[in-house]
């Protein structure tokens, strides 16, 4: 039981799913769903504070490389491609609907790059980010539940 809450938060922290990954993991091997919701959900809420903090610090320290700052522009431009007029046309709303929608490339991690790329401000963008990970989460958590409990009658 502790294995399973403990890989729903490692895969709901981790860049590689989210919660959209951890919440459907541990509902699908046996959570509560209101558990598997809270812990997916507190793992993903750390990303914001936790990946703005190693942004600034790899930023700080490995700007003056050609290396870094090269990937890093490329990183910049395909963002900006990407989720740019949105954002920056939208603002608040834009980056919490682009975290909130549970579809791959949508979530923090993104959407944390997307804050500090076009600068909004941390706690504004926290605050999206966060309540679009909320949302994210309930959506993923209820589908999951239902799609479990249709899968039980057949």
């Amino acid at each position: 039981m502790y294995y399973i809450i403990l890989l729903t938060f490692a895969l709901s922290i981790s860049p590689l799913g989210e919660a959209r990954v951890g919440i459907p993991y541990g509902i699908i091997n046996g959570l509560n769903p209101i558990l598997a919701l809270m812990i997916g959900l507190i793992g993903n809420l750390l990303i914001f504070p936790v990946f703005m903090y190693l942004i600034d610090t790899f930023n700080a320290k490995f700007w003056r490389y050609k290396f870094y700052k090269k990937q890093n522009i490329k990183l910049i431009r395909r963002a900006k491609k990407g989720v740019g007029a949105n954002i920056q046309k939208y603002g608040f709303w834009g980056l919490m609907i682009f975290v909130m929608i549970p579809l791959p490339t949508t979530g923090a991690y993104i959407g944390t790059i997307a804050a500090y790329i076009f600068k909004l401000e941390r706690r504004e963008a926290f605050i999206a980010i966060s309540l679009g990970v909320i949302v994210s989460c309930i959506i993923m958590a209820v589908s999951t539940h239902f799609s479990l409990l249709g899968i039980s009658l057949f």
